[in-house]
């Protein structure tokens, strides 16, 4: 049964763990990444990498402007990253190092959601889909050093 409030998404990247981590660490690469166009840039005065419990702001647009605070909440280097906003959704990230790279799976996480009705009926696992494999896609074109597809 597929959960609508809780979205998971793989990609093999031929980079190691490390490598992606890294870039997965650093709030000021995530609008690079972002497969959903509506991460725009990092806040001033948060940490440069995140760690455990480290709290970071970003600047978005979903057809608005506004601004997220964002705190993480899952912390294994090299391995495991997530974090989570007042709203309680978790963007998580975990690598498993395969042959020749790194296995890294993307999961949106709303299942403790307080509005999650609300969600599911405005389609957010569907964009969220979609947007986890297009970040997955920049990501491995990011560590390959070329330009991600708009």
């Amino acid at each position: 049964m597929i959960d609508p409030y809780f979205v998971s998404r793989q990609r093999f990247i031929a980079a190691p763990a490390a490598d992606i981590f890294e870039v997965l660490a650093q709030p000021a690469l995530h609008s690079v990444i972002d497969g959903s166009n509506t991460v725009k840039s990092v806040r001033p005065n948060g940490p440069a990498r995140l760690g455990p419990g480290a709290v970071f702001g970003m600047d978005m647009n979903m057809k608005i402007d506004y601004k997220m605070t964002n705190t993480v909440c899952e912390f294994e280097e090299g391995r495991r990253i997530a974090w989570r906003h007042f709203g309680k959704h978790i963007w998580r990230y975990i690598l498993e190092p395969a042959d020749g790279g790194t296995l890294v799976t993307e999961e949106w996480d709303a299942r403790e959601v307080p509005t999650r009705l609300v969600m599911r009926l405005l389609g957010y696992a569907r964009r969220n889909t979609a947007s986890i494999d297009r970040t997955l896609e920049k990501l491995d074109a990011h560590l390959a050093g070329g330009t991600p597809r708009p």
